[in-house]
């Protein structure tokens, strides 16, 4: 079952827009230009923003 999306920050979404269209420019240069790296930091970044939105949502 997929996970939902998180509410993102401004900086998140600042973050996720800029590793986004470095993929994207990686893309361009041709099918076998290794991307793990920006996907992996892509993922940390949703992941860090899932955990902080059910930090948030637990009560205190």
């Amino acid at each position: 079952m997929a996970t939902p999306e998180p509410q993102l920050t401004a900086t998140e979404k600042a973050k996720a827009a800029w590793l986004i269209a470095r993929m994207g420019k990686r893309a361009i240069a041709g099918p076998d230009v290794y991307q793990e790296d920006l996907e992996k930091k892509l993922d940390r970044l949703m992941e860090t923003a899932r955990l902080r939105e059910a930090k948030a949502k637990t009560p205190r």
